[in-house]
């Protein structure tokens, strides 16, 4: 399958990423500025149980100001690595991309939260091509290498 992209003007964007999280097998690796949706947080621990490696970026900042998000990561085996952007304290780490399997990346403006899927218009663009995997693969693990744990 090509590329895909959804719109949340027009369909779940939520569902869309449900559903492309439970078809992983082997690892999920994502970069997110903000993740506070109980449905995608399901559906990463629905992944956890069926034996998906899963690893998470999240930015420092919005991870201090989100009860939820820290609670819910507190009480997870997802493994998550915090970060602020290239200017520290302050700064954005503005991803919002996630890797499936090597092999399918999520982007586009679509924050994990409840408020992009119920009040913004957003984006995601679902790609499939080796060498935009392959590049977000590189930019997830530079970042890993850098990022602290909570």
């Amino acid at each position: 399958m090509a590329e895909e992209i959804a719109f949340t003007r027009t369909a779940p964007v939520a569902e869309v990423i449900e559903r492309l999280l439970g078809a992983a097998s082997v690892s999920i690796a994502a970069a997110l500025y903000r993740l506070n949706s109980c449905r995608l947080g399901r559906a990463l621990e629905d992944a956890l149980s069926r034996g998906v490696r899963v690893r998470l970026l999240l930015d420092r900042n919005k991870y201090q100001e989100s009860e939820v998000t820290r609670e819910w990561a507190a009480n997870r085996r997802v493994t998550v690595r915090l970060l602020y952007g290239r200017r520290g304290q302050g700064s954005k780490m503005h991803h919002k991309f996630a890797i499936l399997d090597g092999q399918v990346v999520l982007t586009g403006s679509y924050n994990w939260t409840l408020e992009s899927e119920e009040q913004n218009y957003e984006n995601l663009l679902i790609l499939r091509d080796l060498q935009a995997v392959e590049s977000h693969v590189k930019e997830f693990e530079a970042l890993w290498l850098v990022a602290a744990e909570p």
